[in-house]
């Protein structure tokens, strides 16, 4: 019976994913974001009560990259569809054919997730940015807009060639030959995950100075972080 206990916190994920697609549609931005930070929190569940109950299973590997793929593939590239749809719009692309623009981002998840599946280099660290990652970075650009009230990281936000420039950059970092690590504590020693702690509370740092403009500066510091230790 325990073996289906993971299983059922992976469709959770899936289940806030779908959640966050009707809601990303209809332009609610903030209850978009409430529930992908849901069912990436069910994400990291998942896998942590998999390996603490022994259960681990190929069909809960793919289970969890379906899932996955809506909560973090299909949601950011709606996310910057939205955000795209609001940019001025360029003279030189047809003004209804520019939001279809992020999309690619889901495109790229997609190779990505796909590309884990039969990886067998990624059990101790991951090869590209994890989608979790990438969706979280995406997903508080609406949220810098809405509640920290400064026009010039708004203009920046809503500017198309940022969005452009963002939608590409995601894609290949989604898919580069970069090693970043996995945020999976297999021990509690401080020598064997020092990374892993420094993120942590750089973090809480950021976030508490910066409130969701410090997500951005979380990946970032993610990605240079894994460079370092590496």
């Amino acid at each position: 019976m325990k073996s289906y206990i993971p299983n059922f916190i992976t469709l959770l994920n899936l289940f806030s994913g779908c959640v966050a697609v009707i809601f990303a549609l209809e332009g609610h931005m903030k209850f978009t974001a409430l529930f992908v930070f849901l069912g990436i929190f069910f994400d990291f569940f998942d896998g942590f009560l998999a390996r603490k109950l022994n259960v681990q299973s190929e069909l809960g590997v793919q289970l969890d990259s379906l899932a996955d793929m809506v909560t973090s593939g299909l949601v950011p590239g709606l996310v910057l569809f939205y955000l795209l749809g609001l940019a001025p719009q360029l003279s030189w692309i047809p003004s209804n054919l520019l939001p279809y623009f992020g999309l690619l981002v889901t495109l790229a998840s997609a190779y990505r997730l796909a590309n884990f599946n039969i990886s067998t280099n990624q059990s101790d660290a991951f090869i590209g940015l994890p989608t979790p990652a990438n969706t979280l970075l995406i997903i508080s650009l609406p949220l810098i807009v809405e509640y920290q009230n400064s026009d010039a990281i708004n203009a920046i936000i809503l500017n198309p060639w940022f969005l452009i420039v963002l939608t590409l950059v995601s894609c290949y970092l989604l898919n580069a030959p970069i090693k970043l690590i996995a945020l999976k504590f297999k021990t509690w020693g401080f020598k064997d995950n020092a990374a892993r702690y420094i993120l942590v509370v750089l973090s809480v740092v950021l976030l508490a100075v910066f409130q969701f403009s410090g997500i951005p500066l979380i990946i970032l510091a993610y990605i240079f972080l894994s460079i370092l230790s590496k």
